[in-house]
């Protein structure tokens, strides 16, 4: 693929289990970043029932590769639905569309531990791009972590292209996914980033577990409770918010025990307050005072979580959407973006956001027409 400019779809299932999102793009991966078209696809229940099933066995894996007992299951569901998704967005764009060039595939990750060098996950790049007869990228965090880094975040190099729209410098881009994770920029392109705590999967946890709800919308709940300033104490006084970045999280390092026997309002308050206050302390780490906090994923679209940020913060917080941006998109656009980049060689990770020793490219590369595959 010697061009300069691809159109690339990116697909990214996060740590919330709910949905496939998918974005178009066409970029350079340096400088370039076009947005085409996007949509969400919901993941059904069994998917998720078995992923939620995929992630309390994960941890007991030591090979990266291996799937026993329902991982194999989970991993075929997570394979299908993604090509579902694939399939159903192209039936979606209009007779003569953009003939995609590559796939960007994430896949659902059931364990992250880059201290024992293991990231996990699920989803078969191979048999996807068979299935869509598209070439697919996948298996972005394995190099780095393979070369001593943490895997994670790998956004930061799409938040380096975005941050050119902005004026305000430095700005911080904040996902707010199942775990939450920041990007510093400076206009220099000098970067700092790390995940920063829990985002909504605790919160949504809870709501699930103790009111059947998928999320706590609006915020609601969360505004109606009272915060219990002593277990958000026990939390913030983790090792994990003074260690020095790059640093990553799994879904599971952070739990809602402590707020078991408060009331369904309480537990989201106190939950709610932890993830802004985390996020808060990301600010420890930064060389400069960030100007501006660009918030997205689901999180943003908490109205009562925005103003705790808004509470904890001391620069202007604002949706995506306000500095034109897609902020439910961001990341499988960030996928496709990681493709284009991978497919011409170029880091996906660098010291400054992963600890990694020296930049480091990554990815396999599963054509449709192939068994084979290419490491990139």
């Amino acid at each position: 693929m010697a061009k300069d400019i691809f159109t690339a779809l990116g697909l990214m299932s996060g740590t919330s289990m709910d949905a496939i999102d998918v974005a178009l793009i066409r970029t350079d991966g340096v400088r370039i970043a076009e947005p085409v078209a996007s949509a969400g696809f919901p993941l059904d229940e069994r998917a998720r029932a078995l992923l939620r099933r995929a992630m309390e066995e994960a941890r007991m894996l030591t090979a990266r590769d291996a799937r026993p007992g329902i991982l194999r299951a989970a991993e075929d569901a997570v394979t299908a639905a993604h090509v579902h998704a694939v399939r159903a967005f192209l039936e979606e764009m209009p007779a003569g569309g953009a003939e995609i060039d590559v796939i960007g595939f994430h896949g659902q990750t059931v364990l992250h531990r880059p201290e024992a060098g293991l990231t996990v996950q699920l989803g078969d790049g191979a048999t996807l791009a068979r299935r869509t007869g598209i070439p697919v990228v996948w298996d972005m965090r394995a190099a780095d972590v393979a070369a001593g880094g943490q895997g994670a975040p790998l956004v930061p190099a799409y938040h380096r292209i975005l941050s050119r729209r902005v004026p305000q410098s430095p700005v911080a881009f904040v996902n707010i996914g199942g775990i939450s994770n920041v990007t510093w920029v400076n206009d220099d392109g000098r970067m700092l980033a790390f995940d920063c705590g829990p985002g909504n999967a605790l919160l949504d946890d809870w709501c699930l577990r103790h009111a059947g709800l998928p999320r706590d919308e609006d915020g609601r709940l969360a505004a109606a409770g009272r915060e219990h300033e002593k277990i958000l104490a026990g939390w913030l006084s983790s090792p994990f918010f003074t260690l020095p970045p790059p640093k990553s999280l799994d879904r599971g390092d952070f739990t809602s025990d402590a707020v078991e026997g408060l009331s369904l309002e309480d537990g989201a308050a106190t939950l709610a307050r932890l993830t802004a206050r985390a996020i808060a302390r990301a600010r420890e780490w930064f060389p400069h005072p960030a100007r501006l906090w660009v918030i997205t994923g689901g999180g943003r679209r908490n109205r009562h979580l925005m103003t705790l940020l808004a509470e904890e913060l001391d620069a202007p917080v604002v949706p995506a959407e306000a500095v034109h941006m897609n902020g439910d998109m961001m990341e499988a656009e960030c996928w496709a973006c990681l493709a284009v980049r991978s497919l011409k060689g170029l880091p996906l990770t660098f010291p400054e956001t992963t600890g990694v020793p020296a930049p480091c490219t990554g990815g396999r590369l599963s054509l449709p027409d192939d068994l084979r595959e290419e490491g990139t």
